[in-house]
């Protein structure tokens, strides 16, 4: 679990770095990227949230981490595999 928390950390600064340089240039995709930065962050977070209920709901003790992390890993992953073209 603690490799993939620092994983996920690194991915994601990755991931920020990209997209501040995007912002950074400018041009007519930025709109686009702020907004939908703002919406996957809302999503993820939701289906987070809800990950966390039904782990807890089935009576797990770590509240599903190992899931979530896996869920934040892939939407970073996607987000900069789609930055880096």
């Amino acid at each position: 679990m603690a490799v993939q928390g620092t994983l996920l950390a690194i991915e994601s600064q990755q991931v920020i770095a990209m997209r501040l340089m995007k912002m950074a240039m400018g041009g007519p995709d930025v709109q686009r990227e702020a907004e939908l930065m703002v919406s996957e962050k809302m999503n993820s977070a939701a289906e987070a949230g809800r990950m966390v209920v039904m782990a807890a709901l089935g009576g797990q003790q770590d509240l599903g981490a190992r899931k979530v992390v896996r869920h934040y890993r892939s939407k970073v992953r996607a987000n900069k595999k789609r930055l880096s073209k």
